[in-house]
C-alpha cells in the first residue's frame, strides 16, 4: 500500500514538472513571448495542478467482513481508511463512489451518515444499520477539529477517516472476486483500488 502512495505522490510531481516544461517549450515552438500571456498560463496551470493536489485522498488501509450469506462466505461489508494528503478542506458531501466488479457498475452516494468510532469496533457501529447498499457513511478515528461531523469536511492531514459501505446483494465477494472502487471528489484527483477478496480465514479481512 505505501508503495502505491508513494509512487502516486511522485506521479503527481513529475507530472506537474513536465507540465511546467512543456508549457515553456510550446512557448518558444509557437513564438509567444508575451510577458503577460506565459504569467497568465503559468497561473491558471498552477493553481489548477496545486488544486489537484491539495485534493488528493490517500487510502491506507482497506478492510472487509465476510458474512455467511445462504450457506456461502461473502464479504458484504467495506472500510476503507483514508486521509487527505495535505492540509485542504474537501467536502464530502461532494463525494461519490463508483463500484465496479465488471459486470455491473454501482454509484453510491453520501446522505450525511457520519459518526464517530467511540467505543464501537468498526464492523459493529451502529452507523452500519443506516447503509443500504446505495450510500455509503464515515466513521471518525481521528479528527481533531470534528470538522467530519460538524461540517461534513476533512480539512487537515492529520484526518483518517473510514469511509464505509455495504455492497449491494448482488456484488457481494467471495474468495478470489475483485471489486474496482473509485472515489470521486467534487474536484481533483479520482482514486482508484482494486479489491481482491482473499480467503476467509478470519471474518475481517484486510485487502493488500
Amino acid at each position: 500500500m505505501s508503495n502505491w502512495r508513494n509512487t502516486g505522490i511522485t506521479t503527481i510531481i513529475l507530472l506537474t514538472i513536465l507540465l511546467l516544461v512543456g508549457l515553456t517549450v510550446a512557448s518558444v515552438i509557437t513564438g509567444e513571448n508575451t510577458q503577460y500571456t506565459n504569467e497568465q498560463n503559468y497561473d491558471q496551470m498552477t493553481e489548477e495542478v496545486i488544486n489537484e493536489i491539495s485534493t488528493y485522498i490517500q487510502i491506507k488501509d482497506q478492510k472487509g467482513k465476510y458474512y455467511n450469506i445462504n450457506g456461502t462466505q461473502k464479504i458484504e461489508k467495506i472500510a476503507l481508511l483514508i486521509s487527505p494528503l495535505v492540509s485542504q478542506d474537501i467536502d464530502v458531501t461532494q463525494l461519490t463512489i463508483q463500484l465496479d466488479n465488471g459486470e455491473k457498475v454501482k454509484i453510491l452516494s453520501f446522505d450525511g451518515n457520519a459518526s464517530k468510532i467511540d467505543s464501537n469496533t468498526l464492523f459493529n457501529h451502529p452507523i452500519w444499520k443506516n447503509l443500504t447498499g446505495n450510500n455509503f457513511g464515515f466513521i471518525s478515528i481521528v479528527d481533531l477539529d470534528n470538522s467530519l461531523i460538524d461540517h461534513n469536511a476533512i480539512n487537515d492531514y492529520s484526518d483518517n477517516i473510514y469511509v464505509v459501505f455495504k455492497l449491494p446483494n448482488d456484488m457481494t465477494l467471495e474468495k478470489r472476486d475483485k471489486l474496482i472502487v473509485t472515489l470521486f471528489p467534487s474536484t481533483g484527483i479520482t482514486r482508484t483500488t482494486l479489491l481482491e477478496a482473499p480467503l476467509p480465514i478470519h471474518p475481517i479481512v484486510t485487502f493488500e
